[in-house]
């Protein structure tokens, strides 16, 4: 497998060594070229159109891929212009019931989520409430939308159910999940071919549409994009699955059935697929490779890997298809990137009449620079330029303190939740940022809300220790004891590693905290510096360049700082005016790095605040790569 990813990768790395930018980079910037203000489409005033969500769900993965805050700014300033301050969505109309109207729920929950802003909220359950009184099938299939009664499509389960997902469990609803998967279930089961496993573009219940086979109810043909959001709308919704629950291994199985499907209908020559799969019939000449569904394969195959919903061998699908979409649908004209070779709508029934024919779907513009070719091409080129660093990280698992560190708060349904330096917490005091560059090395993530054991930590390549709680954070802290540090310090002997994140002494209990980093010769004072005045940022300077860990001298940020106190085994790793800031450790065959301040935490990591002088995204990434590689690998 690792020598078929680097073989495999030769033609992306060359043209990410030939160019600053990359490919995901360059399209970006046509985008916020052509849609600088609003995302108006054909010169009509800008609409509610999930167009635009596409776009910006690459547009996430692009900031979370380099911390590169103007994607995240443009994700806002898109989604402000009809987002209102009483959380009501300028043209959305509920009463359509237009399943489509959802997509675009994806980017409020994500900025709520960053925010806490109530407008977000507000918006977020305006889209809710459509869900829960539209208009279903008789088995509780979404219909498409209400001038489409009984009819389910493909499309739509992009379009509604990773949103659903997501604020099933922003609220906790479990008994959502079940109706989320229960769409994908009926949608399988009525739209898939038995013989060749693709999936018909849609399923009129009534049988009453022209397009419809009055046996099955299905439409005609294999249309990819369809079949493309399905997938998608597959691995977006697990990102939010609950791991134990009992459906979840359906939706993977479904997954896995549509990638096989695909694979024998992929074009063995260029990668691509065609605008109608499996096509035999009169005319099938005019079939043509097309851009957008290609690039959701290859977004769905490589999301799948990585997750391991798909197994490993499967990869070779999405290189061979992101090969084929560099190749044959990426330009560089008129001074910017372009995306050729997107079919611009194709639909059933309407007026005028759209009968679900080849000649049909032929006849519909294949045009440049579609929003959904080019969001589809982002969301690929997201994963696939992630793919060649996944393999630092494969097969280990980062566990994350909830026991020393275990401080709760209600969340908005009044349950209480962790959500200091935790991974999923997207705010500013989550870890949600940290955990994203770990995943991205190709690292799974955990949380250990127990006591360390020699056997718990056995789970784990990386053990991460944050701010340990005194009474003021939790009137019954978990301290460190003689116990926790025989146990931890065992574990790095044998070739763990440790990271431990402090905080000043105002902030964290550091006397117990100490009993475990003076084994490795570390010592957090009661000294405290970088006491930074509001937005003074540059008192919180501290440049580390050690060649070791951090590959530059980066000018990083860390505020209100325990000074370390080190002796052998420990070394200083970053020092300001001959106080030490970081400092690693050698212990057995393991590993320690120690630093004075939890400073990669979101506040701090993900642009939205810090100025871009001080890269601790950077900063960030070099050290996940170093602890990574420190790290045992986990069978």
């Amino acid at each position: 497998m690792k020598k078929f990813l680097i073989a495999g990768f030769s033609l992306f790395t060359m043209i990410a060594s030939a160019q600053q930018k990359s490919l995901s980079q360059q399209m970006a910037e046509t985008v916020m070229k052509t849609w600088k203000d609003s995302f108006a489409l054909d010169g009509r005033q800008a609409k509610w159109s999930y167009d635009m969500g596409v776009i910006l769900k690459g547009f996430e993965g692009l900031w979370r891929n380099t911390g590169d805050v103007k994607y995240y700014n443009y994700i806002q300033k898109q989604m402000d212009f009809f987002v209102q301050d009483d959380g009501s969505i300028k043209t959305y109309k509920p009463d359509e019931y237009n399943i489509d109207h959802i997509n675009n729920g994806k980017l409020i929950l994500l900025l709520y989520r960053l925010t806490q802003k109530e407008k977000y909220l507000n918006a977020a359950k305006l889209l809710r409430e459509q869900l829960r009184t539209h208009p279903r099938t008789n088995e509780g299939g979404f219909w498409h939308k209400k001038i489409y009664p009984y009819q389910m499509w493909l499309d739509g389960l992009y379009m509604a159910e990773p949103f659903y997902a997501e604020y099933a469990d922003l609220v906790h609803d479990n008994a959502v999940f079940d109706d989320v998967a229960n769409q994908f279930t009926w949608m399988e089961k009525h739209a898939r071919d038995a013989k060749t496993g693709l999936l018909f573009h849609a399923w009129d219940e009534s049988r009453e549409q022209q397009w419809a086979n009055k046996q099955t109810g299905t439409s005609p043909l294999f249309w990819s994009r369809a079949m493309g959001w399905y997938a998608t709308a597959l691995v977006d919704a697990l990102d939010w699955f609950p791991e134990d629950h009992p459906k979840r291994k359906t939706l993977i199985d479904i997954l896995n059935r549509l990638v096989n499907a695909i694979a024998k209908v992929q074009d063995p020559k260029t990668g691509l697929w065609l605008d109608i799969l499996n096509y035999k019939g009169p005319g099938k000449q005019k079939n043509y490779f097309e851009a957008s569904a290609s690039s959701q394969f290859v977004y769905a195959v490589a999301k799948g890997v990585r997750k391991g919903y798909i197994m490993p061998g499967k990869i070779t699908i999405a290189t061979k298809g992101y090969t084929g979409i560099i190749k044959q649908f990426i330009k560089a004209e008129n001074g910017q990137t372009n995306l050729h070779g997107t079919v611009k709508v194709s639909g059933l029934g309407g007026n005028p009449y759209r009968d679900g024919s080849f000649d049909y779907y032929m006849s519909e513009d294949v045009i440049v620079n579609d929003p959904k070719g080019i969001g589809a091409f982002l969301l690929a080129g997201n994963e696939m330029e992630m793919m060649p660093v996944q393999l630092t990280g494969r097969g280990k698992t980062i566990m994350l303190d909830r026991y020393f560190n275990s401080e709760k708060r209600k969340d908005l349904t009044g349950a209480s939740v962790y959500w200091h330096y935790v991974w999923n917490e997207m705010s500013h005091p989550g870890f949600a940022g940290l955990g994203y560059i770990f995943n991205k090395y190709g690292a799974k993530l955990s949380s250990l809300d127990v006591a360390p054991t020699a056997n718990n930590l056995k789970k784990a390549s990386v053990y991460i220790i944050v701010d340990p709680d005194h009474v003021e954070d939790n009137p019954a802290p978990n301290y460190v004891s003689e116990k926790n540090v025989k146990s931890i310090s065992d574990w790095v002997k044998a070739g763990g590693v440790l990271l431990l994140l402090a905080n000043d002494s105002a902030n964290c209990g550091l006397e117990h905290f100490n009993k475990l980093a003076n084994t490795f010769g570390i010592t957090f004072t009661n000294t405290s510096r970088n006491m930074v005045k509001n937005d003074e940022f540059e008192t919180g300077a501290v440049i580390a360049g050690d060649e070791e860990v951090f590959k530059e001298p980066y000018k990083m940020y860390l505020k209100e700082v325990s000074v370390l106190d080190i002796k052998a085994p420990a070394k200083a790793l970053a020092v300001k005016e001959a106080d030490v800031i970081i400092a690693t450790a050698k212990f057995g065959k393991g590993t320690v790095l120690a630093a004075g301040d939890p400073w990669l935490y979101n506040e701090y990591l993900d642009g939205r605040k810090l100025p871009a002088e001080y890269p601790n995204y950077k900063a960030a990434e070099d050290l996940v790569k170093w602890l990574l590689m420190q790290s045992k690998k986990v069978n």
